[in-house]
């Protein structure tokens, strides 16, 4: 995790029960869900293997060594997760190198989130390596805090990214926003106590208690945040 939290950014924003904003990355801010299974098909056709396009829903949001591990698993790969990790980052880190593109609304949620002073963290299953990268176009100076998949003990969908980013800020977690585009990444997010705002980016998520969804980060402002929390 790293962290530049000044003692300002430790205040409820605006005196609003809202705390902290815990943003994920792939698929929810930037365009790169497709980016990974691409990658993924890419370096299992170099292992002589074809995958399943059902198998999309499966690793999506998920970990690095769960996502590969499964895959090695269905296919029959002869490689390592250790060996298969590398590989899967080092083509992906090559593929975002010009650039990511950010999803619809990303940019507009972003600018809000800073021009009103409010505590937001990054909060990806994904390397620190690959988040550096991807800070490059989406702009680092726009998190106070990011958690990386691989400085963690237990990733997504393991509490405990969230958890470290609610401390990080001195937050409590049920007074943190959370905003996932995955199954994976909501019951991370719901296992901390978090609220949550589901954008469903490949799978389809179901509506429940304390969790709202929608179809486009379009639809998502600091008042729609507040009023989730608020929503007690």
């Amino acid at each position: 995790m790293t962290s530049t939290v000044p003692a300002s950014l430790t205040r409820s924003a605006e005196g609003s029960a809202l705390q902290a904003v815990l943003l994920d990355m792939d698929g929810t801010l930037v365009d790169t869900e497709g980016f990974w299974w691409d990658v993924e098909v890419e370096v299992f056709a170099d292992l002589g293997h074809r995958l399943d396009e059902a198998w999309r829903d499966v690793v999506v949001g998920g970990p690095m060594t769960r996502s590969a591990g499964y895959l090695i698993e269905v296919t029959g790969a002869d490689i390592a997760i250790e060996e298969l990790t590398v590989l899967l980052n080092d083509r992906f880190e090559k593929r975002i190198g010009r650039g990511v593109p950010l999803m619809p609304g990303a940019a507009r949620l972003l600018a809000e989130l800073a021009a009103h002073e409010v505590p937001t963290a990054l909060v990806s299953a994904s390397h620190r390596r690959i988040i550096d990268r991807v800070l490059d176009s989406v702009g680092r100076h726009h998190f106070a805090l990011t958690v990386a998949g691989d400085e963690v003990a237990r990733t997504k969908p393991h509490p405990e990214p969230y958890l470290a980013a609610a401390a990080g800020f001195g937050a409590d977690p049920w007074r943190c926003a959370v905003v996932e585009d995955t199954a994976t990444g909501v019951a991370a997010a719901e296992a901390a106590g978090c609220r949550v705002v589901a954008v469903p980016s490949v799978a389809a998520i179901a509506p429940a208690p304390g969790r709202a969804v929608v179809s486009s980060l379009e639809q998502v402002d600091l008042a729609f945040l507040q009023g989730l929390v608020a929503d007690e």
